[in-house]
């Protein structure tokens, strides 16, 4: 097979063949006897993280629909039906992976992916906007969920890296079409107005209930729907305009000694990365999102070494306030201003990878080699822990498994990167936020004034060329 990037064709042969060894000795980590596991290299360890994590994707689905559990548990069989459209997204996203490093075959994966885009055009929606949650073997909404604008816009983007994936054969080249078909009946400027209702609005509401109508909250402040808001403006049909890109306020705090976008949970500040590149990349009002990110994570850590008198997880090191499962239920955790008890996520710290590997390896080591027993099992890390009430959580949550397994991808290959950006949507996109390299010492600032930004020649040509 020829693999897409030819650079990492020596890592991805290394990969394959330990696979064969490699899953006859860890049969004992998915027994009964689980207190067995096997030694593990930081390399090995941060694989059998994706391997795992695809499996989820692989597994936990309806074969005839494509619809990806929300949830499932991480240790033997549960009769969760409840699917998610942005689980779903990352199991598109999660096909080229999985090819790339030979877990399944091309035709394999074309043929679910293929599936998985038909039956999701043929789900009831709202001007193209999709139900949060939906019955995985019927697509019918369930627990009176809302047609969700960030969720929607995460298995959009997953079903255009996967097929950007799959153009490059004419066999395969349906996929692709299936994915742009489903991108292109976004209705951008319904849920900008609220229907028209508010013409005038920069911000993309929330969403829309049948019952209720529009969600009043709009996605004004930072957060990861800035994912969304890139992909609006990129849109082939009614695209965002460039003013919702400017109306978005990034409140700057500095924790630490350290500038980043104030918003707790660690997955808001990685979700936008695991699809759009924005390292040394500059918007056009004077932000570098890379280094707001990155920030973010460090600040993650600190915050819990900061308190580790009051709580015995972050006592012993550990890190990664996510919004995630918990004692008393599902929180929004996070390092200031969320609510905090002890909780944390082990895929929110292992999905800092691509903006500070040695932290997220650390962190990924220390979790296996201390907890593993308590937390290891079909699909990976148990989505949340917290050794101040002995809790180790016995689900895994499919959008924080792909965050992991799209990030440490993305740190190995850039694979995911590399599809989004081959899409003339990102293009567009960046184009209207102006995003372009820029030429910087480092550490680079979270904020410099326009005036004083140095771009590289050849990326200003491009841009004013493009728009």
């Amino acid at each position: 097979m020829t693999t897409l990037h030819s650079a990492a064709q020596t890592h991805r042969l290394s990969r394959a063949r330990w696979w064969a060894l490699w899953l006859l000795v860890t049969l004992a980590a998915t027994s009964p006897a689980r207190a067995q596991l096997p030694k593990l290299s930081d390399e090995r360890l941060l694989q059998q993280v994706q391997y795992r994590a695809w499996r989820f994707f692989w597994e936990k689905v309806d074969a005839r629909t494509g619809l990806v559990n929300d949830r499932a548990s991480n240790s033997g069989v549960d009769d969760y039906k409840i699917a998610s459209i942005a689980s779903t997204g990352y199991g598109l996203a999660a096909i080229p992976i999985a090819v790339e490093n030979r877990w399944i075959g091309r035709a394999e994966g074309a043929a679910r992916a293929e599936a998985t885009l038909k039956f999701v055009l043929r789900m009831p929606h709202q001007r193209g906007w999709l139900h949060h949650f939906v019955n995985k073997h019927t697509g019918a909404r369930e627990w009176k969920s809302e047609v969700s604008t960030i969720d929607t816009a995460l298995l959009v983007t997953g079903a255009l890296a996967c097929g950007q994936y799959f153009a490059r054969t004419p066999q395969t080249a349906s996929i692709t079409k299936l994915a742009n078909t489903l991108y292109e009946r976004l209705d951008w400027q319904y849920m900008l107005t609220n229907g028209g209702a508010k013409p005038n609005k920069k911000t993309v509401s929330h969403g829309w209930h049948p019952e209720t109508g529009f969600i009043t909250n709009d996605y004004a402040d930072y957060s990861e729907a800035i994912l969304l808001i890139l992909l609006g403006m990129g849109a082939p049909k009614n695209p965002l305009p460039a003013s919702s890109w400017d109306a978005i306020q990034r409140p700057i705090a500095t924790y630490a000694g350290r500038d980043w976008f104030r918003a707790g949970p660690i997955f808001i500040h990685q979700m936008p990365a695991g699809y759009f590149n924005f390292r040394n990349h500059r918007d056009r009002l004077g932000f570098d999102y890379w280094t707001a990110f990155t920030n973010a994570m460090h600040v993650n850590r600190q915050f819990a070494t900061d308190n580790a008198a009051k709580r015995k997880t972050y006592a012993e090191g550990f890190w990664g306030l996510n919004a995630s499962d918990g004692p008393d239920g599902y929180r929004a955790y996070g390092a200031l201003p969320n609510e905090e008890d002890g909780t944390v996520s082990p895929t929110g710290a292992i999905a800092a990878i691509t903006f500070a590997p040695d932290l997220a390896t650390s962190a990924a080591r220390s979790m296996f080699d201390r907890y593993g027993d308590r937390l290891w099992g079909d699909y990976g890390f148990g989505n949340a822990f917290n050794l101040d009430r002995n809790w180790f959580d016995s689900d895994v949550i499919g959008i924080d498994l792909g965050m992991a397994l799209v990030a440490i991808e993305n740190h190995l290959t850039g694979l995911i990167w590399k599809l989004m950006q081959s899409h003339p949507a990102t293009t567009r996109a960046f184009n209207k936020a102006g995003l372009q390299v820029t030429v910087e010492a480092t550490p680079r600032a979270i904020f410099v004034t326009p005036q004083k930004v140095t771009r590289r020649p050849e990326d200003a040509l491009w841009w004013r060329a493009a728009a």
